[in-house]
């Protein structure tokens, strides 16, 4: 379900050309291919993250209708492109921001999502991205670990997690003069 919500944000945000090229889904994480000229911005991931959150918080029904297939694409059923889809389908829609043909197990409302937290993004073939992402408990033990690395770099910097940043830029200042003068 967390991956049907992020294919739409990706729409939204990137534009109609996205289309997915393969994923893997499991419980607490998911990783997923789609077409796009470019890397993510950072800007942009926080903005496709942001809207997937959203659309977990407004807790939509998972629906699921089983139809014939023309009806499923005037109803704006995204589909898999070269994909073989019999007469009938099914269509699974989460409120009205996702509408996909799919096959696989879903939640029953978007809220028992929990949480999404998007972990990476990169080019794995010529235009084609990969997003990976950890979903629910996966996120919350995500955002536990990455506060703890936070609060430890904080430690090793004398500082505390809240000026981290301008601790290490201060080292590095420091030792890019040394570096001048021994030079």
């Amino acid at each position: 379900s967390a991956t049907h919500l992020m294919h739409a944000a990706l729409r939204e945000v990137l534009g109609d050309h996205v289309q997915q090229k393969g994923s893997l889904v499991d419980p607490e994480r998911l990783r997923f291919d789609f077409s796009h000229f470019q890397p993510v911005t950072a800007d942009e991931l926080q903005r496709i993250e942001a809207r997937v959150n959203e659309q977990i918080r407004a807790n939509a029904d998972v629906e699921t209708r089983i139809m014939p297939v023309d009806e499923a694409m005037e109803a704006g059923a995204m589909a898999l492109f070269g994909e073989k889809y019999g007469d009938e389908v099914r269509v699974l829609s989460i409120g009205d921001f996702s509408v996909e043909l799919c096959g696989g197990t879903h939640v029953s409302r978007a809220g028992d999502i929990g949480l999404f937290k998007i972990v990476s993004e990169a080019g794995i073939a010529s235009g084609v991205r990969r997003i990976e992402a950890v979903t629910g408990d996966g996120a919350l033990d995500y955002i536990g670990e990455t506060e703890k690395q936070l609060a430890d770099i904080g430690e090793l910097v004398k500082g505390s997690r809240e000026d981290t940043a301008g601790k290490v830029s201060q080292l590095l200042e420091r030792t890019q003069k040394k570096a001048k003068r021994i030079y």
